[in-house]
């Protein structure tokens, strides 16, 4: 393995925008990067296997619930701050990135926000520490797009719920130690519930042949009946608001972690392209090659420029969905064209695991589909400048 030689880039000086701590914890994350993913993530890729020992150094760098409240077991950090780790853990890798953002948004975060202090006290602690690993469920086989849809159902029976239906497309599933599942009730409304593993007629089947996030465990949750107890319910929430909330800091969480993506293809192509010499000099001196790095380098700026003020919005509690999804839409489109790019400015040792490039742009397809899909991020920005609902 060559040695990772990234080392950041930062057109427009946006380090000037950020804090001390905000740089010292990016930095610390940089080099956990460098140190403990580069050096194994391709093996782990080509294996289609995932690199589990990660969870403890995850936890050790602040990575799990990193805007909890210290009480329980967070870092209570702000959200810039929780973007910069995802663009660094996503530097590094995509797969090893949802581990971290479904932890922290899809299951932390409800469990902090919708739950009882009790589920609070006892889940969130752990999960902090990845003594605990946890998993989101909403999609279904039936239900992407269209989360409402879900046929999961949970079923009152005086001491506990009764629990059936299957998700799929399930980040983390095959070794989540609980689930954050969602299920409509008798009365047809969606409730959140806390599903552990162990419940008899709870099972994660994983997901195999995937083509990308090779170096992350996808699977499915499936409820035979599962009897759920009563307390596991979450306790303050009630309909699709809940799931949507959870997905709102996770699509945040995207926004920075594209980023990381493409300035890792980026770094990769232009240190390339001053090595890689044809007829006689570097290719980086040809126009067509500096063309597609001087759009490479505005698209990234431009991407950073977006997510840094988003993230000053959610600190202030003012950022909308709609402007949530334009950056998670905008910044995944411009990181998987700039791994196309810089797969070009490679020529054939862009198809290698010696370089990332590949592995960035197969995750991607992924990036660009999960938690709500490129499509559905248009729409939702043209709903919002039109007031017209296209979704019906």
């Amino acid at each position: 393995m060559s040695k990772d030689r990234f080392q950041g880039h930062d057109y427009y000086w946006m380090d000037e925008l950020l804090t001390d701590e905000q740089k010292l914890i990016r930095d610390t994350v940089r080099a956990w990067v460098k140190k403990e993913v580069t050096p194994i993530i391709e093996s782990y890729a080509q294996r289609a296997e995932f690199p589990k020992h990660l969870i403890k150094g995850l936890a050790e760098i602040g990575a799990f619930g990193p805007y909890i409240p210290t009480e329980y077991g967070g870092q209570g950090l702000d959200q810039i701050t929780y973007g910069l780790i995802m663009q660094e853990i996503e530097r590094g890798d995509s797969g090893i990135r949802s581990t971290a953002s479904v932890q922290s948004s899809l299951v932390m975060y409800p469990i902090y926000k919708f739950g009882s202090e009790e589920q609070r006290r006892k889940y969130l602690p752990k999960l902090a520490s990845g003594d605990m690993m946890g998993c989101f469920g909403l999609t279904e086989p039936d239900s992407g797009s269209d989360p409402g849809s879900m046929i999961t159902n949970i079923r009152d029976m005086g001491d506990h719920y009764l629990l059936n239906g299957a998700k799929m497309w399930i980040s983390n599933a095959p070794f989540a130690d609980i689930a954050v599942v969602w299920a409509k009730n008798d009365a047809g409304k969606i409730r959140g519930i806390i599903v552990e593993r162990g419940m008899e007629g709870f099972t994660t089947p994983e997901t195999h042949d995937k083509w990308s996030l090779r170096a992350s465990a996808t699977g499915e949750l499936v409820f035979d009946n599962v009897k759920v107890p009563k307390e596991n319910l979450l306790p303050n929430i009630e309909g699709l608001k809940g799931p949507l909330s959870c997905l709102n800091s996770a699509r945040y969480g995207i926004a920075w972690g594209a980023i990381g993506a493409a300035m890792d293809c980026y770094d990769s192509a232009l240190r390339y392209s001053l090595e890689r010499k044809q007829f006689g000099r570097p290719i980086g001196g040809f126009q067509l090659q500096q063309k597609k790095l001087a759009e490479m380098i505005t698209e990234i700026t431009k991407a950073q420029l977006l997510t840094w003020r988003l993230g000053v919005l959610r600190n202030e509690d003012r950022a909308t969905p709609a402007q949530i999804s334009m950056a998670k839409r905008n910044n995944v489109n411009m990181a998987l064209e700039i791994a196309r790019e810089a797969r070009q400015i490679h020529g054939g040792m862009g198809i290698t695991g010696e370089y990332p490039i590949m592995r960035h742009m197969m995750n991607l397809e992924s990036v660009v589909t999960y938690e709500g899909t490129h499509d559905i991020h248009l729409l939702i920005t043209g709903m919002d400048i039109t007031g017209e609902n296209a979704f019906k």
